[in-house]
C-alpha cells in the first residue's frame, strides 16, 4: 500500500520532534537526579558534623546516655527513616530504636558495612550516608587510644518529598512535550492540506481529464505563487499535448496506409511461423503439466493416509489420556469418602458422564435371600419403590454377571433375546453395559450403565473403562462397608450399656428412643442434611451414656437431693464425653452430649455456654430431653401434664431454651399421632403437678 506524502511528512515530523523532546527531558531528568543527590549529600554531611558534634559534647559531658535521645529527636524528623552507629563487627553500638542496641547488623548488611565515609542511593527513595566516627584524645579515659575509629555513623534518609518535586516536573515536561508535539504537527498538517494536498488533488483531477483525452478545460491554483506558476505551467504543456497529438494522428494515419500494404504479407509470414512455435511449446507444457498433476496427485494420496493415520493416533491418545485422568480423579475421590451412600452416588455420577449414559445404578447382591437390590438410580424414577428389589432370574444381565463373575456388553439388546430388554425397574434398554463389583472373590454386587445420551452403542474401549472403575470402587466400597460396620459395633455397644442403664430404672425406661424420635423430627423439621441427621440421632441415643460413673442409689433416689447429689448429677455429660472420647467418628456426638445440659441464657452446665456457642443438635437434645423428663415419672415426682409441660417450654424459651425452636417444637406436639399411645409412653397420662410453673423443669434439669 503507497503512503501519500502528507502522511510521510507528518511522520517524518513527529519522529523527528518525538526524538528531540525525549532527549531533552531525559537529560533534564538525569540532571535533576544528580542535584537531588547533590542536595542530599549535603545536608547529609552537614547533619553528620552536627549530630558527631553532639555526640561528643554528650559523650564528654559523662551523658552517654542522651546519645539516644539525640538520634530520636532526629529521627523524629520525616524524612530520617533510620540512624544508629555501627562498630567493625557489625553490632549496634548505640540508634534512635532502642530496642536493637546491642543486637547485629544482618548477616547480609554487615558484608555492605564501608571501612571509609561513603554516600549512595541503595533504592529507589532512600539516600544512605556512613561517616566514621574517631577516637579524641578527650575520650582516651573512657575508650582505649590505640581504638582509631570509634564506629560507623549510619544514616537512612528518605528522599521521597524531592521525588514526589522531580515526578510533577517529569509529568509536566511530558505533558508540555506532548502538548508541543500535537500543536506542531496539527499546523503542519494543516498547512499541508490547505497549501499542498487541495492543489495536487485538483491537479489530479485534471490530468486525469487529459488522460481520458479532455484537452479543453485549464486549472486555476491560487494558494501560493508556486501553486500558480504550477497551475500556468501545466496548462501550456496541456496546449502543446494537444497540438502534438493533433499532428501527430495526422502523419501515423498516412504512416499506417502506407505501411499496411507493404508490411501485410510479411507480418502474415511471421505471424504463421510464431504460431507454429507456440503451439509446439505448448504441447510441450501440456506434457510436463499432466506429468506434474499426477505427480501431485500421489502426494496428495499420500499425505492424506498420513493425515488418516495421524488423526486416528491423535483420537486414540485422547481417549487414552481421557480414560486414565477420569480413572485418576475417581481414585481420588472414591478414596477420600468413607460413607457407604456417598460412595456410591458418586461412582454412579462419574460413570455416568464419563460414558455419557442416560441410566446408571449400582445394584447390590444379597446372597442371603437371593436377590438383587437397585441403589442409586440415576436417570429414571421409578414411583413404585418396591421395585427397587428384584429377584434373580437368568433373564436378568446383573444376575448373568454376578454368576460369571465378568463383565458383559450389550451393544444391541435386539441382538440377545436371552435378556429382558425392559428392566425389572421399568424403563426400555437399548445398549448397556454391566461390570461385576468384586473384592477377591466375593461379589458386592454390579455396576451398569444404560442407553448413551447420543442413541449410539457401546464398544469394548467403553467396557474396558467401566471394568476398571468398577474394580476400583470394588475396594472402595468394600472398605466403606466395612467402616460402616465398625461403626455400628461401636454404636451397638455403647447403646447396649445406654439400655442397661435404662433397664436398671423403670422410670427411665424408653427414655432415649423417645428423646430420639422427638429430637429427629424437630431437626427434620427445620430441614438439617442427613449427615446432621445423623449426629443428632447418635446423641440421642448415647446423651446419658455418662449416667454409666453415677452411683444408682443416687439415680433411683427419692428424697430431696442435696446440693453435693446435684453436683454429682451435673457431671454426666462430661463422664459421657470422656467415655466416648477414643472414638474419632463420635467427635460431634462428643460435642453435642456434653451441651445438652447447657441453658441458651449460659447458665447451664458443665461449661456454662451461652447459645451463640452452642451447637444447633445440642439445642434441638436439650428440649427433646426436658420434654421427655417433664411428662415421666421420676422418684422424686410424678410426670406433668402435656398442657403443663408445653407451658413450661414456652416460659423457658429464651433462658433455658433456644426461643427460635420451642415454638417450632410445641406445633410438633400438636400434630396429630404424633405422641406415642398411652401404654408406649407413660408420661402423657399423669394428672396431678401441684408444682408451680417453672420450677418442674428445674427439677428435671438438675438430674
Amino acid at each position: 500500500m503507497r503512503v501519500s506524502l502528507k502522511i510521510k511528512i507528518l511522520t517524518l515530523v513527529t519522529a523527528i520532534l518525538v526524538i528531540v523532546i525525549s532527549t531533552v527531558a531525559y537529560h533534564n531528568y538525569r540532571q535533576q537526579k544528580e542535584m537531588l543527590h547533590e542536595i542530599a549529600n549535603r545536608n547529609t554531611s552537614v547533619l553528620i558534623e552536627t549530630i558527631k558534634s553532639s555526640v561528643a559534647n554528650a559523650m564528654l559531658s559523662g551523658r552517654s546516655d542522651e546519645v539516644a535521645n539525640i538520634f530520636a529527636r532526629i529521627k523524629s524528623r520525616e524524612f530520617v527513616k533510620s540512624i544508629r552507629i555501627v562498630d567493625a563487627e557489625g553490632k549496634i553500638l548505640n540508634s534512635a530504636d532502642r530496642d536493637e542496641i546491642g543486637k547485629q547488623v544482618p548477616e547480609q548488611g554487615r558484608s555492605k558495612l564501608p571501612n571509609r565515609n561513603l554516600s549512595l542511593l541503595p533504592e529507589e527513595g532512600v539516600f544512605l550516608s556512613y561517616a566514621r566516627i574517631f577516637n579524641a584524645p578527650q575520650c582516651y579515659k573512657c575508650h582505649p587510644a590505640r581504638n582509631e575509629t570509634l564506629g560507623l555513623l549510619e544514616i537512612k534518609l528518605s528522599l521521597g518529598y524531592m521525588n514526589g518535586f522531580i515526578s510533577r516536573e517529569r509529568e509536566i515536561a511530558i505533558f508540555s512535550a506532548i502538548l508541543l508535539v500535537l500543536l506542531t504537527v496539527a499546523t503542519i498538517f494543516t498547512f499541508l492540506v490547505i497549501y499542498v494536498e487541495h492543489p495536487l488533488r485538483k491537479l489530479m483531477r485534471y490530468m486525469e481529464k487529459v488522460e481520458q483525452g479532455d484537452f479543453s478545460q485549464e486549472i486555476n491554483l491560487t494558494s501560493s505563487r508556486e501553486m500558480r506558476s504550477l497551475g500556468n505551467s501545466f496548462n501550456h504543456m496541456v496546449g502543446t499535448i494537444a497540438n502534438l497529438m493533433e499532428s501527430t494522428v495526422k502523419h501515423e494515419r498516412e504512416l499506417a496506409r502506407a505501411q499496411e500494404k507493404l508490411a501485410h504479407h510479411r507480418e502474415t509470414h511471421l505471424m504463421n511461423g510464431r504460431l507454429e512455435e507456440q503451439i509446439r511449446e505448448i504441447e510441450n507444457l501440456n506434457v510436463t503439466l499432466e506429468e506434474r498433476i499426477e505427480e501431485i496427485e500421489e502426494a496428495n494420496y499420500k499425505i492424506a493416509d498420513l493425515a488418516g493415520e495421524l488423526e486416528d493416533k491423535n483420537t486414540n491418545l485422547e481417549k487414552a489420556v481421557a480414560k486414565l485422568s477420569t480413572l485418576y480423579r475417581l481414585g481420588l475421590a472414591i478414596n477420600s469418602i468413607i460413607e457407604v451412600e456417598d460412595l456410591y452416588r458418586l461412582v454412579v455420577k462419574t460413570t455416568m458422564d464419563t460414558l455419557q449414559a442416560q441410566v446408571g445404578y449400582v445394584v447390590l447382591y444379597d446372597a442371603g435371600h437371593g436377590e438383587l437390590r437397585v441403589t442409586n438410580l440415576v436417570g429414571y424414577r421409578d414411583p413404585n419403590p418396591q421395585h427397587l428389589r428384584v429377584p434373580m432370574k437368568p433373564s436378568s444381565v446383573s444376575s448373568w454377571v454376578i454368576q460369571n463373575s465378568k463383565p458383559l456388553l450389550i451393544a444391541d439388546i435386539a441382538q440377545t433375546p436371552e435378556f429382558d430388554r425392559v428392566s425389572p425397574l421399568g424403563f426400555e434398554r437399548k445398549t448397556l453395559i454391566c461390570a461385576p463389583l468384586m473384592v477377591k472373590d466375593e461379589i458386592i454386587g454390579t455396576l451398569t450403565v444404560v442407553n448413551k445420551l447420543n442413541n449410539t452403542v457401546y464398544n469394548h474401549e467403553e467396557l474396558e473403562l467401566l471394568s476398571t472403575i468398577a474394580a476400583q470402587a470394588s475396594i472402595a466400597i468394600k472398605n466403606a462397608m466395612l467402616y460402616d460396620e465398625q461403626q455400628k459395633t461401636y454404636l451397638n455397644t455403647i447403646q447396649a450399656l445406654v439400655s442397661a442403664i435404662e433397664a436398671s430404672d423403670s422410670y427411665t425406661r424408653g427414655h432415649s428412643e423417645r428423646v430420639t424420635r422427638f429430637s429427629l423430627a424437630l431437626a427434620r423439621k427445620l430441614e438439617l442434611p442427613a449427615n446432621r441427621l445423623k449426629v443428632i440421632e447418635r446423641a440421642a441415643i448415647l446423651h446419658d451414656i455418662g449416667k454409666i460413673g453415677i452411683d444408682l442409689s443416687l439415680l433411683h433416689k427419692e428424697a430431696t437431693l442435696t446440693r453435693d447429689d446435684v453436683a454429682e448429677l451435673q457431671q454426666h455429660p462430661t463422664i459421657g464425653m470422656k467415655i466416648l472420647e477414643p472414638i474419632e467418628f463420635l467427635h460431634d456426638v462428643r460435642l453435642c452430649i456434653g451441651q445438652h445440659h447447657e441453658r441458651y441464657d449460659g447458665k447451664g452446665y458443665p461449661n456454662r455456654l451461652t447459645g451463640q456457642e452452642l451447637l444447633l443438635e445440642s439445642r434441638i437434645l436439650a428440649i427433646a430431653d426436658s420434654f421427655d423428663a417433664m411428662t415421666s415419672d421420676r422418684p422424686y415426682r410424678k410426670a406433668l401434664k402435656l398442657e403443663v409441660a408445653i407451658q413450661e417450654l414456652a416460659e423457658n424459651a429464651g433462658t433455658q431454651f433456644d426461643p427460635e425452636l420451642v415454638p417450632i417444637f410445641i406445633k410438633l406436639l400438636k400434630t396429630p399421632n404424633f405422641l406415642p399411645q398411652r401404654e408406649e409412653y407413660p408420661g402423657l397420662h399423669v394428672v396431678p403437678t401441684p408444682q408451680k410453673s417453672g420450677n418442674a423443669s428445674h427439677s428435671f434439669i438438675a438430674q
